[in-house]
C-alpha cells in the first residue's frame, strides 16, 4: 500500500508533518493499493486552493482562463488522479456531506446509516454496497427507465 495525504498539509504541526513525510516516503515504492488520507482538509478549502492555483497558472501564461472547464480544472485539485467516488457512506445518520470532497461528489451516490463510525463493521459495508447496486447511476442525465404516467 502506498500512502498519500491531501489537504493543507503545511498547517500540520512540524513533528506530525515529518512523521507523515517519512511514512509516505517509506511506502512510496509499493505498487498495490493507494491510501489517501484527508488531513487538515476541507472541500471548500480545496476548491479555493484550486481556484488560486488555476489563477496562478493563467497569470504565468501556462493556460488561458477561457480554456478552463470542468475537466481541465480538475488538475488543480489536491489529488487530480483520484477518481470521483461512486459511493459515499455517511455514518451516524447525519444528513450532510460535511465539507468532504465537494467537487468530486457531484454525482456520487450517498448511503446513510444510523451506525456510528466506531461501530461500523463489514456487514454494514456489505449492506451499503448491496443497496448501491440497486441504484441507477445517471450522472445528471434523465432516467433511462421507462415510466407509465
Amino acid at each position: 500500500i502506498r500512502l498519500r495525504a491531501i489537504g493543507r498539509i503545511e498547517l500540520l504541526p512540524k513533528y506530525v508533518r515529518a512523521r507523515l513525510d517519512r511514512c509516505v516516503d517509506r511506502l512510496s515504492k509499493n505498487d498495490g493499493l493507494l491510501l489517501t488520507l484527508a488531513l487538515s482538509y476541507g472541500g471548500r478549502s480545496e476548491i479555493v486552493d484550486a481556484v488560486r492555483a488555476a489563477a496562478d497558472s493563467v497569470r504565468r501564461g501556462e493556460t488561458s482562463a477561457t480554456a478552463l472547464d470542468e475537466v481541465s480544472f480538475r488538475r488543480f485539485l489536491y489529488a487530480p488522479d483520484l477518481p470521483d467516488p461512486d459511493l459515499l457512506i455517511r455514518t451516524s445518520g447525519e444528513m450532510r456531506v460535511s465539507n468532504f470532497l465537494l467537487w468530486q461528489i457531484a454525482y456520487t451516490e450517498i448511503h446513510i446509516t444510523d451506525t456510528l463510525w466506531p461501530d461500523f463493521r463489514k456487514g454494514d459495508l456489505f449492506a451499503a454496497i448491496a443497496e448501491y447496486q440497486t441504484r441507477e447511476r445517471r450522472f445528471g442525465r434523465v432516467s433511462e427507465r421507462t415510466t407509465d404516467r
